[in-house]
């Protein structure tokens, strides 16, 4: 255990019995424990396997290269479309944990293999998300803002793209483009 993450779990609290569980349950399989993101990351040989993650309705263990792994228990969510690597694990009770404990494990291990191995996850490729309509007619009206974008980083400009397709309505679409037009220009990310 690293005294670090503990606030995670201390500060937890319709969660906890079960993210104490997950967190016994991943420490035995010979991982180490960090802080990242906010969560408790477990790695091997310094390389992220699996984190803890708590949200309103379920606490998950989220495995990075989830999608990659063989399901034989039909356990494994992709959380959204997007998230193309990762899939998460979802638990509702400390007893599902308790149920789960050996397969989780077993999963574990794989995700380690599979780290190991090297294997990779197959990403799609920037050019092949689509582009709402909406930041297209924009970067239409302004040559700066499209030639801003295509100067971005594949991974940054995945981000706004993925951000901006996300709103369900044309309306919230525009609004953030607006917001982020700004940002875009000035050749940053998301996050600024």
């Amino acid at each position: 255990m690293n005294s670090n993450v503990n606030w995670f779990f201390q500060k937890e609290k319709k969660w906890r019995p079960e993210i104490e569980k997950l967190r016994e349950i991943i420490l035995s399989c010979d991982l180490v424990e960090e802080l990242k993101w906010g969560c408790p990351c477990y790695q091997f040989e310094k390389k992220n396997i699996l984190l803890i993650h708590v949200f309103k309705e379920y606490c998950a263990v989220l495995l990075f290269k989830g999608s990659l792994l063989k399901d034989p228990k039909n356990i494994l969510v992709q959380q959204t479309k997007n998230v193309q690597a990762a899939r998460q694990i979802r638990f509702i009770s400390i007893e599902q944990i308790n149920k789960f404990a050996k397969t989780l494990k077993s999963y574990v291990y794989d995700a380690v293999k599979i780290e190991v191995s090297g294997l990779k996850v197959s990403l799609k490729k920037t050019s092949e998300f689509s582009i709402p309509a909406e930041f297209q007619n924009k970067m239409n009206d302004i040559p700066s803002l499209k030639k801003s974008f295509y100067e971005l980083t594949p991974g940054r400009q995945r981000g706004y793209l993925l951000y901006f397709s996300s709103a369900k309505q044309s309306k919230t679409r525009k609004v953030r483009i607006e917001k982020y037009i700004p940002l875009i220009l000035n050749g940053k990310g998301l996050d600024g």
